[in-house]
């Protein structure tokens, strides 16, 4: 059927498919689809999240696949729009719980993942969150000074969808063809192409020399009664690494554009260009008899390890709570309108219209006091008291409803590929560690209870964000709020069930804390709780990053925080998103003169990040059924008859980057013509 289009009278807003139409909405196919894409761009999610420490938003990849997938049994709109929805989800899970439950692996409170307590975090996180913004949704969603840009782009696509160019092969074909490469580029499946190549350039010989004030060289005397002179030889040396031929890191460089990439490759260029060097340079004397035996470059990577990313993290922590002091008043004015909407949701009568029902209000009270009453319970199997269990669940609730309020205001102006979740997440667990220390808990049970709170709201502010833009889309297509709603809580109960598996099954594959799966993140929340509660952190190099992110800010550099996300990543991680990022600047430049609309300029962005996305998962997905593989002791290698020990050829490395690079500009420049 021909869809109603957008008009506004009377001052009213009127959605796409107004609030008097009757349409099938909320269906079987409809949601079926979603908790499908909610599971698979979800698992997508954790592999990338875990590799390079960053998600990427699914709501357009989610969109159009819904499109296309529906188109074939006859959707409407509306069907489309519950499908995308309750799929988005996913990816939001997934970015809370891969930034805090590997945390209980690295920090040595579990031997391996609980795969009931951490799919009970998720579940209640997600449902929290959805609860928490159905309270808020009225208010947020009218407020027209709240641009919400994604949310808007989306609801484009959508509505040019309806026309039959949806753009679902430009995703469909960078899956398939990032799925290929990944086959033969990983090192659990058929490795012909080497992934990333590295060497060690040694520098020669130097000398130093202790002098003071006069000039004078410092002398002093052994136990033996030997004179020394204060003159060390030494010799320093430099770890050369080349981009990894990754289409998922370069989908992502691509996705978040040359600016964001240029400054995280920054942070990789002064981490392992810069402080390495000088590490090597200094520990010489105290890792070079390893080196005889495991080589430089595994020796260069260990020095690093134990003393870069702990300056990273010191950064990461800072870098944190300057991005949230940088949207202060949006916080504040985030956890104002919380309040507000409290009110103004409990006092108000419920609209008779469509477009206006959400979840009755008694049922999100009622259904956050259990979920609360429950977690006071789970708090008690992780910190063994009560008391503190209690404490724990009551930071919960009021953390959690605090930056659902801030994520929702947050995305309504910046959109969800930007929520600050590490920076909540990270507040909380400050809070919840100090108060842990304060009432006594100590030593792993404490450690425990502060990553259950954190992973708790992380996963609440995660949902909240994505919710609040699909319910946006929604608002301006004409979906109807409470079947929205409930897709979301589906969503997530789909979601949680599964996600704890990939991240599971990569641990066993590959190993999470490793160069492979480094999880930033979830090292920074290991880090920080262990050291708090449990009263073990590599203090001194922590405070050094904290310095250091703090001269960054004080000099105007942009995104302290990213730049040392990039010095935790391996080099080769933040050199294939450089890569991206360049790409994407490319294609700007090239388009400049081409544009000659906004709808062009939307046109070629649309086509660009559909083609980035789809390269992320399909990487992802094929990662994840890779390390499945190992799990199960099926070897593809010995199936074929290959080499164990072959390593691939470095050159089909270069030719994955020329393949992509002319998918990437070529393509989104092609579609200006055609669009």
């Amino acid at each position: 059927m021909q869809e109603p289009k957008s008009n506004s009278t009377s001052g009213k807003f009127t959605p796409y498919v107004p609030a008097q139409t009757s349409m099938k909405e909320f269906t079987f196919k409809a949601v079926l689809i979603g908790l499908f894409l909610a599971i698979i761009l979800g698992a997508a999610n954790v592999y990338l999240g875990l590799k390079a420490g960053m998600t990427v938003a699914a709501t357009f990849p989610a969109a159009v696949i819904a499109m296309a997938v529906l188109r074939l049994f006859k959707g409407n709109i509306l069907e489309e729009n519950i499908a995308r929805t309750t799929g988005a989800v996913g990816e939001a899970l997934a970015a809370g719980a891969i930034f805090t439950i590997p945390a209980f692996v690295l920090s040595g409170v579990w031997d391996d993942f609980d795969y009931i307590k951490s799919t009970l975090l998720m579940l209640v996180g997600g449902v929290l969150g959805t609860l928490f913004i159905v309270v808020l949704r009225k208010t947020m969603v009218e407020d027209e000074t709240l641009p919400f840009p994604e949310s808007k782009a989306c609801a484009e696509i959508v509505k040019a969808g309806q026309g039959g160019q949806s753009g679902a092969k430009n995703v469909f074909a960078a899956l398939g063809l990032a799925a290929f490469l990944e086959l033969f580029k990983n090192e659990n499946g058929l490795r012909l192409i080497k992934d990333s190549v590295s060497g060690f350039v040694q520098f020669g010989a130097s000398k130093m020399r202790l002098l003071n004030s006069d000039g004078i060289l410092l002398e002093t005397v052994n136990r033996f009664g030997d004179k020394i002179k204060s003159e060390f030889a030494y010799r320093g040396g430099m770890l050369l690494q080349s981009p990894a031929s990754s289409p998922a890191f370069v989908g992502v460089g691509y996705i978040i554009g040359h600016k964001l990439a240029f400054i995280t490759f920054s942070g990789g260029v002064f981490g392992w260009t810069f402080l390495m060097p000088l590490v090597l340079l200094l520990m010489g004397d105290q890792i070079s008899p390893f080196a005889p035996d495991h080589g430089w470059i595994d020796v260069a990577k260990a020095a690093y390890s134990s003393t870069v990313k702990p300056v990273a993290v010191g950064g990461m922590l800072v870098g944190a709570f300057y991005t949230l002091f940088k949207m202060r008043k949006n916080l504040i004015n985030g956890i104002a309108r919380g309040m507000q909407d409290i009110k103004k949701a409990g006092s108000g009568k419920e609209s008779r219209s469509r477009v206006d029902k959400d979840i009755p209000f008694g049922t999100v009270l009622i259904s956050i006091g259990v979920l609360i009453f429950c977690m006071v319970i789970l708090y008690q199997t992780f910190s063994h008291n009560w008391g503190s269990a209690l404490l724990a669940a009551l930071v919960m609730g009021v953390a959690g409803f605090v930056f659902a309020a801030v994520a929702g205001y947050l995305v309504g102006i910046i959109g969800s590929s930007s929520n600050p979740i590490s920076g909540l997440t990270l507040s909380t667990l400050l809070i919840a560690a100090v108060l842990m220390v304060l009432v006594g808990m100590k030593g792993d049970p404490g450690v425990a209870a502060v990553l259950a709170v954190a992973s708790v709201v992380c996963c609440v502010a995660g949902v909240a964000g994505d919710m609040i833009q699909d319910l946006k889309v929604g608002y301006l297509l004409g979906g109807t709020p409470w079947r929205m709603q409930l897709g979301v809580i589906l969503g997530v109960v789909a979601a949680s069930l599964v996600l704890i598996l990939p991240i599971m099954l990569l641990h066993r594959a590959n190993g999470i804390g490793s160069d492979v799966l480094p999880a930033p993140q979830a090292g920074l929340m290991a880090m920080m709780s262990k050291g708090i509660v449990g009263g073990e952190m590599a203090w001194p190099l922590v405070i050094s990053g904290m310095f250091f992110s703090i001269a960054l800010i004080l000099i105007g550099s942009p995104s302290p925080m990213l730049i040392a996300v990039g010095m935790y990543l391996p080099f080769n991680t933040t050199f294939a998103i450089f890569v991206g990022g360049l790409f994407k600047f490319i294609v700007d430049k090239m388009a400049e003169k081409r544009i000659k609309t906004e709808k062009d300029k939307e046109q070629l962005e649309n086509t660009g990040l559909l083609l980035a996305s789809g390269l992320v998962a399909g990487e992802a997905l094929t990662g994840i059924l890779l390390a499945a593989l190992v799990v199960s002791h099926i070897d593809l290698k010995k199936l074929l008859g290959i080499a164990e020990s072959f390593d691939g050829f470095w050159w089909l490395g270069i030719l994955v980057f020329l393949i992509l690079g002319y998918i990437l500009i070529r393509i989104p420049l092609k579609s200006l013509k055609t669009g």
